[in-house]
């Protein structure tokens, strides 16, 4: 009997059905009607319509990181292509599974320069882990499910699927998931065995040990995070966590030294070079957390688990490399350590536990506080108080607000914590807002924005409204591209070129005209109650809070300096000096 021979369009939604797939994020075009005309037909896969298709691949991207499940993204030839570079190149920074389907011109234009034709496959190579273009219909089914297996596993990441207008208009048979295997992408799993156990007695024999995790840690699933939480404690060794992995360790443990990196904190840092044993754990060495690498560090032993073999001696050279999922490897590595019985000279760890109580000391995430005006640190402590008791999920845009979020926000488990790290891309926080809210539609869904970031696609406010999805944006409002002030103050004499906005919305009436619910609050005594006003409305609010337009984000590490040369306040950063590296010394 032959196979049974669908139109292209309904096989596509047909694999997306077979994957699990329960909605799309998308815009429109000609040359993907076939798939929107097949959509309609359907009532399986829910369709988001955004209205920029960047805003379309943070949507997907929230959705994934919030839920572990591949988000897909559907947008049409040329310049709906080209609009979703940014967010892909996002997801592929912060190794984000994201399947991408892009319309494409029929085969027999592809290279005529026809209408809203591009080179999508050839512009998405450096900015997705794989793309394919399909010119032949039996290879349809097998190209999606391909894509699918790529982008959610090894280090995940974006994957684009380009589909000519003849492809989706044709028909071919379709071939269930169940029957496709890839022929050579086979990512390690399993750790070496042999080299976990040297990291073991590496560890036993570290008088100054320091866990450093990050984002691969909540990629690898929440039952890595409960392994790592409990080896962590077994071990009784400090941990520190990158921006992308906060949430996999909980924030209230006594081990938890906080983010470390350019505005990490003190102790975190400070750690981090006197430590003699590292171990690395689902991190790749960024360079906003190793500050200049001839300094990184300099008398540790340094142990790397991470499944991207490309990671590994790429940025750091390493003494001990482990390739493999962290869940499988730290498995391993409790095993080891129970049957060993390994003990590490607890005399030692409790003299390192003294200087790092010493650092802590500093206190350095202070900040001088004041009845008169708004200071974004209380008004992000205010927000963590007053939702940290409700099943809250928080997104970021970039800049200040973003650190001070990750500064002062509490997250005691993964996938909870949203936010642009490798690529640090403004106007990602509220789309990617949404797509959380739409994978957890009873949720708190709050993004915490900067006034220029919002601004950057707020025109995404018609998809909460036309969706009725409850997301909240709370906006420290300075009036400033904060980050690039402070830069300009602490490196360019004050010189404030072109980074204050003089001409913002009334976000309050911005608001209003989308059917939200806009707030307005200037005065801290005001906050708390206008805090309770946004979570407890069922409506999307827009939450404009004036802060201090002058206040920094401290402790940092300027550019170019070591990991242990920080800034911990304004007196700090008056007093800087540009050294023979570049970079600023106090």
């Amino acid at each position: 009997m032959s196979e049974t021979q669908l139109t292209g369009a309904d096989i596509v939604l047909k694999a997306l059905a077979d994957q699990g797939v329960e909605v799309i994020f998308g815009y429109p075009g000609g040359a993907v009607l076939p798939i929107y005309d097949a959509l309609f037909k359907q009532n399986r896969i829910r369709h988001v319509l955004c209205r920029h298709e960047q805003g379309a691949v943070h949507m997907a991207e929230g959705y994934a990181r919030s839920t572990g499940k591949v988000g897909v993204v559907l947008v049409t030839s040329g310049p709906g292509a080209t609009n979703a570079v940014t967010g892909l190149t996002d997801a592929l920074m912060d190794s984000v599974p994201v399947v991408c389907l892009t319309g494409q011109v029929p085969t027999f234009l592809i290279g005529n320069d026809a209408f809203q034709e591009a080179d999508t496959t050839g512009i998405t190579r450096q900015c997705t882990k794989h793309n394919y273009l399909v010119k032949e219909s039996d290879k349809l089914a097998r190209t999606i499910h391909e894509a699918f297996l790529v982008a959610n596993t090894g280090r995940p990441g974006p994957v684009v699927v380009d589909l000519p207008k003849d492809i989706l208009m044709g028909k071919a048979p379709y071939i269930p998931a169940a029957r496709v295997k890839h022929r050579s992408y086979r990512p390690q799993v399993k750790g070496d065995f042999k080299l976990i156990e040297k990291a073991v007695e590496m560890m036993g024999t570290a008088e100054k040990p320091l866990f450093y995790i990050g984002g691969g840690v909540v990629n690898s699933g929440p039952n890595a995070s409960k392994l790592l939480t409990s080896f962590v404690r077994s071990t009784g060794f400090p941990i520190t966590s990158t921006l992308m992995g906060l949430g996999a360790y909980p924030a209230s443990d006594q081990q938890f030294l906080g983010m470390l990196g350019m505005h990490g904190t003190y102790e975190a840092n400070m750690a981090m070079h006197d430590c003699d044993v590292m171990i690395c754990i689902g991190a790749r060495f960024d360079d906003r957390v190793t500050g200049r690498l001839d300094a990184f560090a300099p008398n540790s032993r340094k142990i790397h688990v991470d499944i991207d073999p490309s990671s590994i001696n790429k940025n750091v050279a390493v003494d001990l490399a482990i390739v493999g999922d962290v869940a499988h490897v730290v498995e391993d590595m409790i095993r080891v350590w129970k049957s060993r019985q390994v003990r590490p000279t607890q005399k030692a760890l409790a003299a390192w536990w003294g200087q790092i109580d010493t650092w802590k000391a500093r206190n350095c995430l202070a900040y001088r506080d004041t009845d008169s005006v708004i200071k974004p640190q209380y008004a992000i402590q205010r927000l963590y108080e007053l939702t940290k008791d409700r099943d809250t999920y928080i997104t970021t845009e970039v800049g200040q607000h973003q650190m001070w979020a990750a500064q002062f926000y509490k997250f005691e488990e993964p996938n909870r914590w949203m936010t642009s790290g490798g690529l640090g891309t403004m106007g990602y926080g509220f789309p990617s807002a949404i797509g959380v809210q739409v994978a957890h539609p009873e949720s708190l869904v709050i993004d915490i924005a900067g006034e220029a970031s919002f601004l950057m696609n707020l025109q995404e406010m018609g998809t909460a409204t036309q969706y009725r999805l409850p997301v909240k944006v709370f906006v420290l409002n300075n009036q400033y591209m904060g980050m690039v002030r402070q830069w300009q103050e602490l490196l360019h004499g004050s010189r404030y070129s072109e980074s204050y906005s003089d001409a913002l919305p009334d976000f309050a009436k911005l608001a209003e005209s989308f059917g939200w619910l806009g707030l307005v609050v200037d005065k801290p005594g005001d906050l708390d109650a206008a805090i309770t006003a946004m979570i407890d409305s069922d409506k999307p609010v827009l939450m404009d809070v004036h802060v201090d337009p002058s206040e920094n984000c401290y402790p940092m590490i300027p550019s170019g300096a070591a990991h242990n040369e920080m800034l911990l306040g304004p007196e700090d950063g008056a007093g800087t000096k540009v050294s023979d590296h570049g970079m600023v010394l106090v």
